[in-house]
């Protein structure tokens, strides 16, 4: 009875390809060869510990602590992730096994899931499109929520805030499991007011503004999340049902927004709590079943979701161009719901672990407002693949696979809502036409994993490819808050992505050495071409194709001294450069330059810590014009937790300590930048968290 319990929990809470088999209860811990040897592909395994030792504000500047991954960040309380300098459609979020499907588009807004309800993270860098489509062509973030309690009833409460835009927050828990039932539900509710950076003033198009306090005018915001989840587990059978409800608001900075917000009436300046417009609110509601049936030999998983995206930009309402002063202050609407569903099996034959799958995605979206960016429009995908998995010996696994992929989508007429003249005739302008574009491709992945002694080495070698999304297709309009007039291409082909990763590492009890080089070539690289060209008092961006090269690798030491020492250096370098089109031989736009991490941390008895280390970026020269050069920097940056155990329960407390001396920098991957905006100045963030 024991081990049909500790087979339930387990395979409750294991990923889909790990097999759980117990026929004495032994429990051993996983050598890191045999982690290493799980993928030919990269991936790093986070745990919840780490992701509350290095909180940082957001879950992706949490994980910019690994390397390779970095967080785009997008005012004082929202970031977005890239692996690589991959990001937006091009990287794929997934949360229990379900794609995340947001607004991924833009560029203003965060990830629209509560960090404080992870479990556990993975993150897959390279292709992985052979396992989840389209969108997967840079790498995965897998984010598991739906750990299976052990204790009839347990829970958590986490107090958090942050010092430089006075972030306070509070996230708790409760789950339980009675019999083979189970339970859990989550609530997260944060508030933060506008936030600081190390200079008084900015310029903006020649304007020089004045920052009050140093603060960034209207830029506070709040975020509400909660989730419950019901499920049922026995030996061989696990399903749960999870619905999750998220909703941000955050104002824009206001003096971001076009110069007309020097003719405002609102006092932006009364209050660095309040948000006032222009703003933004976006809710996703989230309603997805997970559901296993597994044997020693087989197993199948089902996936199902339905989400909802709800996005607006509220703004004063200002005439532009020849568009009259309209009512009301909606200026954009956007409603997108998504139905998913998946399913994989999985068999073992000898040597041969095969598996295969099916899915598709229906997504539907609809606008409003007095604005236009993106029109209307529905897109239907779906897919096949199979790979095998062959175990030569404990030390030599091959593997390959190959994927189908169908996508048809239907983009809707808009016309403007105000007349515009075109020669002698006052018309309704169209802004985007009613076109139809079907997508198909095959993708292919290939690996190898070898270990030898302390040696492991892995390669994968693939082909991945993305669907040109509505944005890219029909976009037409001002994108404000990264200062450009954006304009779609209806011609555009799929996305290709050949790609080589490699890695080799070593490691005993005293260090631990890693290297990831990769390759990337795009034949035809979708991205906005920046031309000299300006509408409505805005620089003009076309999105174009271009034949891509990309290349890179991460690297990593660890070196452990003694029990209680621990010193490490990270660091990473990616090189891209266009091979044809208009900006041959630049790179491309916002192209991240090479950075390296340094520290030690010294280890207490009873899971305590303290660490410093030093964040060093390189300066960035290349670039695509009208770009700048960005000069580089350095942080200094520091760690420390404590735990303590109080009648039953554990008490932890994480501090965690950026850009300690208050260096003034600029991060050539933010769009503030372009208005001379520098990044966030100190900022001092504290978890205490009691788990029960």
């Amino acid at each position: 009875m024991i081990n049909m319990l500790l087979a339930a929990v387990l395979s409750a809470s294991a990923p889909a390809d790990t097999t759980v088999t117990l026929h004495n209860v032994t429990v051993t811990g996983q050598q890191r060869q045999s982690y290493q040897m799980r993928s030919s592909q990269t991936e790093v395994q986070v745990s919840r510990e780490f992701l509350q030792q290095n909180f940082a504000g957001s879950l992706m500047q949490t994980l910019e602590a690994i390397p390779g991954v970095k967080a785009m960040a997008i005012g004082s309380g929202q970031s977005k992730p890239t692996i690589r300098g991959l990001g937006f459609n091009r990287l794929a979020v997934s949360e229990d096994g379900i794609k995340h499907e947001g607004q991924q588009w833009g560029d203003d807004h965060g990830l629209e899931i509560d960090q404080f309800s992870i479990d556990r993270a993975e993150v897959i860098k390279g292709p992985a499109a052979l396992l989840y489509g389209s969108d997967a062509i840079g790498g995965v973030l897998s984010l598991y929520t739906n750990h299976m309690p052990t204790k009839p009833f347990g829970g958590s409460v986490q107090l958090f805030g942050r010092t430089n835009n006075e972030q306070i927050g509070m996230s708790a828990r409760v789950e339980g499991r009675k019999g083979r039932w189970f339970y859990r539900a989550n609530a997260t509710l944060i508030d933060y007011a506008d936030y600081k950076v190390p200079t008084d003033s900015i310029q903006y198009y020649s304007y020089w503004i004045k920052l009050k306090d140093r603060r960034l005018r209207n830029t506070a915001g709040c975020e509400r999340d909660g989730s419950v989840m019901l499920g049922y587990a026995d030996y061989n059978f696990h399903t749960d049902v999870r619905v999750s409800d998220s909703y941000a608001k955050s104002g824009f900075f206001a003096n971001a927004h076009g110069l007309e917000v020097r003719l405002s009436g609102i006092d932006y300046d009364h209050s660095r709590r309040d948000i006032d417009l222009p703003y933004q609110w976006v809710n996703h509601l989230k309603v997805l079943s997970h559901t296993t049936w597994r044997n020693d030999v087989t197993s199948a998983e089902l996936n199902l979701a339905y989400q909802n995206n709800q996005r607006e930009e509220c703004s004063e309402p200002v005439s532009h161009g020849y568009m009259p002063t309209p009512d009301g202050s909606l200026e954009r609407r956007f409603d997108k719901s998504t139905y998913t569903g998946g399913l994989q099996l999985r068999h073992t034959v000898g040597n041969h672990e095969l598996r295969g799958g099916l899915s598709s995605e229906f997504q539907h979206n609809r606008r409003g407002g007095w604005g236009f960016i993106i029109p209307d429009f529905e897109t239907l995908s779906a897919g096949g693949f199979v790979t095998d998995r062959y175990t030569v010996n404990e030390n030599l696994i091959l593997n390959a696979g190959l994927r189908y992929d169908f996508a048809e989508t239907h983009i809707n007429s808009y016309q403007d809502w105000f007349q515009t003249p075109v020669g002698s005739e006052m018309v309704y302008k169209e802004r985007s036409a009613d076109i139809r574009r079907h997508f198909n491709s095959i993708t292919w992945s290939a690996g190898v994993n070898y270990s030898t002694g302390l040696w492991v080495m892995k390669a994968n070698v693939g082909k991945s490819f993305r669907v040109p999304i509505p944005k890219e297709l029909g976009a037409d309009g001002i994108n404000y808050h990264i200062f450009r007039y954006e304009r779609g291409n209806q011609q555009l082909d799929p996305e290709e992505s050949y790609q080589i990763d490699a890695s080799i590492s070593w490691g005993n009890d005293e260090w631990e050495v890693q290297v990831e080089p990769y390759l990337n070539y795009f034949p035809n690289y979708i991205y906005l071409n920046p031309t000299a060209q300006y509408v409505e008092g805005l620089q003009l961006y076309n999105y174009t194709q271009a034949e891509v090269l990309r290349y890179g690798l991460e690297a990593q030491v660890k070196w452990c001294l003694d029990e209680h020492w621990q010193a490490h250096a990270q660091g990473e370098y990616l090189y891209a450069r266009q091979q044809s089109g208009e900006k041959k031989g630049y790179t491309l736009p916002f192209s991240t330059p090479w950075s390296v991490d340094t520290g030690v941390r010294y280890a207490f008895p009873r899971n305590s810590f303290v660490g410093i280390s030093a964040h060093i970026v390189g300066a960035q020269h290349e670039i695509v014009p009208p770009e700048k050069p960005t000069d580089g920097h350095w942080t200094l940056n520091l760690a420390a937790g404590r735990e303590f155990q109080l009648h039953g329960t554990t008490l932890n407390v994480t501090l965690h300590a950026d850009n300690l001396l208050n260096r003034r920098y600029y991060d050539h991957t933010s769009y503030y930048r372009l208005i001379d905006v520098p990044e966030p100045g100190r900022n001092i963030s504290l978890m205490v968290g009691l788990e029960f």
